[in-house]
């Protein structure tokens, strides 16, 4: 796991940049064109989330995985009580901090640098997410307990999908930059929630992606 971690936050200082201009459509209109094509469902999980996320006013979240920021600075600004966003990589995070002040949110925004697997928050979160995550787990089991057992009430999980034209493509892409990336079936994904622990979830299929809200209410906490 500690390699696998190396290798993760080596890939995501390299493609920080790439990885913003994706949401920030700064980009040529070619490329804008093509993310809106082949890259569609990255800009649905976002809505999905921040739909499922609801209510968000007066309740803490936790970011898992937290990339440049970008869930946690729109729940902020839609009046999250606090949230913490947690990634492996610094540049990702050097840039979460320079967005929470450019919104002057840096009292709803907290961001480390941690895997969560070590992370010990004081309290739990009343919603947990971890959205282009999975892609890059080996073994998502650990990482779907612990967000279960820091939170009250649901979990927000995305999953790229493995019967699809995009993963070979992408495996394949990836690999090439020395990163690897896991894709899932609904079979597996029921597995695991309930290894996992979790009671009730639903699966929603969102272009390329199982996306999931998984409920803790339902389920008996350990």
């Amino acid at each position: 796991m500690k390699n696998e971690i190396e290798v993760q936050r080596n890939f995501w200082d390299r493609e920080a940049s790439a990885f913003e201009k994706i949401y920030s459509r700064r980009k040529s209109q070619l490329s804008a064109f093509l993310d809106q094509v082949f890259r569609r469902d990255m800009y649905e999980r976002f809505v999905f989330t921040i739909e499922n996320c609801t209510p968000v006013e007066g309740r803490s979240f936790l970011d898992v995985g937290c990339g440049n920021g970008l869930y946690s600075v729109d729940l902020a600004k839609h009046g999250a009580s606090h949230v913490v966003g947690i990634d492996i990589s610094p540049v990702m995070l050097s840039r979460c901090e320079q967005a929470a002040r450019n919104e002057g949110l840096e009292d709803r925004l907290t961001f480390l640098r941690t895997d969560l697997l070590e992370y010990e928050p004081e309290t739990d979160f009343d919603v947990s997410y971890g959205i282009g995550l999975f892609d890059y787990i080996s073994d998502p089991l650990p990482v779907l307990r612990k967000m279960r057992q820091v939170t009250s009430d649901k979990t927000i999980l995305a999953f790229p999908r493995f019967w699809t034209w995009r993963a070979p493509v992408r495996k394949v892409r990836l690999a090439v930059k020395g990163c690897p990336v896991y894709f899932y079936t609904k079979r597996k994904i029921d597995r695991l929630l309930n290894e996992a622990g979790f009671g009730k979830w639903e699966v929603t299929r969102v272009g390329k992606l199982h996306c999931v809200v998984a409920h803790l209410a339902m389920s008996g906490r350990k």
